[in-house]
């Protein structure tokens, strides 16, 4: 399930207790979760652009002054980064629905909270009704939207993955309708490699925390939602 690496080396570096080290000159903004009517997430909405240059150093235990970048707060305050999140590749965490057309696996503790899979019914339903063509990509398209990667849709004939076409990059997500701030989302293949060395698997999506409480560190668990964390 890895995907393609990046054509030039983009790096993230967990640090011991301390910031993400970002290497490589990956673009840095923000996009924050759109929603409808009825309060559902329903799109990705474009926002500002972060001059960060090629290399910079990202707060992850969620009290710099100077957010998003660390500005050393998280040895004044003792921070805890110790990373407990699972080693093995998706493939060992997940679980697989299938339906008539498209398979649907679901690491749950990836989740990062960002409820695209609610709408319509959940994604969990509507893998076994995506049977046209029309629906079969709507499904992949929703099941897409996830950022941590927890969902991943999959074609049952060919058993390939329809993923999104993302550009290596990193983005800050912003959530005004639960009025918090959230992870950091790395996008198309940038590596991440744990404090000990160690190598995580190489994704097209994935969430790290940002507000220092998850409980699957380094990735996102959606405690920023529960303690209503802010970049503010």
């Amino acid at each position: 399930m890895d995907s393609d690496q990046p054509s030039r080396k983009m790096l993230i570096t967990v640090t011991k207790d301390g910031p993400y080290a970002v290497s490589g000159g990956p673009p840095l903004s923000k996009q924050a979760i759109g929603s409808n009517s009825e309060g559902e997430s329903v799109d990705w909405l474009p926002g500002e652009t972060i001059a960060a240059g090629a290399s910079y150093f990202l707060c992850r235990c969620g009290q710099s002054a100077r957010k998003p970048f660390c500005d050393g707060t998280h040895a004044k305050v003792g921070f805890d980064g110790e990373e407990t999140a699972a080693r093995q590749p998706y493939a060992a965490q997940s679980q697989e629905i299938d339906g008539p057309a498209l398979a649907l696996t679901d690491a749950e503790s990836l989740c990062a909270f960002a409820r695209f899979c609610d709408r319509d019914g959940k994604v969990w339903n509507s893998v076994s009704e995506a049977r046209t063509s029309l629906a079969r990509q709507a499904f992949a398209n929703q099941v897409g939207q996830c950022p941590s990667g927890r969902l991943v849709a999959w074609d049952l004939a060919t058993r390939k993955q329809t993923e999104p076409q993302l550009p290596p990059s990193i983005v800050l997500i912003e959530d005004p309708q639960k009025g918090v701030s959230g992870p950091v989302w790395v996008r198309g293949g940038i590596e991440i490699i744990a404090a000990d060395g160690f190598a995580y698997q190489v994704r097209n999506r994935v969430t790290l925390c940002r507000c220092g409480q998850s409980s699957n560190k380094p990735f996102c668990d959606g405690t920023h939602a529960s303690i209503g964390f802010t970049d503010e």
